[in-house]
């Protein structure tokens, strides 16, 4: 039986470089690199991190901005961030995620407790920016 049900497939982030990025979601996030030896070598027009099995994020280099043509505007949305991005872990590595950021003086908020989100009450979030300024929030919900 095939689940057909809606996903979040990729979400797109502006970057200044997109290899040191995906350095920084590698070794600080804990997310798995996609293509930046391609990238690096100029065969990948963008390299990825991987959230999931199904789902990744591009890290495009902020002067392709002037090529994103598909609707009439699109370039325009360039340097535009979301409010912030939300990651949902595991309590250990919600835990292992914290202690990386702070050991690299990732600059993070306290805590929040009880937040809702798509599964629910999540436990325990906090926030914290990547070297592009982009926002993300962590949470827990076990």
């Amino acid at each position: 039986m095939t689940d057909n049900s809606a996903r979040l497939d990729h979400v797109v982030l502006w970057v200044r470089d997109p290899v040191a990025s995906a350095d920084f979601y590698e070794k600080t996030v804990g997310l798995e690199p996609v293509r930046v030896a391609e990238y690096a070598q100029g065969k990948a027009p963008f390299p990825s991190v991987r959230l999931n099995e199904e789902t990744i994020v591009d890290l495009m280099a902020l002067p392709m901005a002037a090529y994103m043509n598909m609707i009439p505007g699109a370039a325009d949305s360039a340097g535009h961030p979301v409010n912030h991005v939300c990651l949902s872990f595991r309590k250990a590595d919600f835990d292992a995620l914290h202690t990386r950021l702070e050991e690299r003086s990732v600059p993070l908020s306290g805590f929040s407790y009880d937040s809702f989100g798509a599964r629910g009450m999540a436990k325990r979030s906090f926030y914290f920016q990547d070297p592009d300024g982009n926002v993300f929030e962590a949470r827990h919900y076990d």
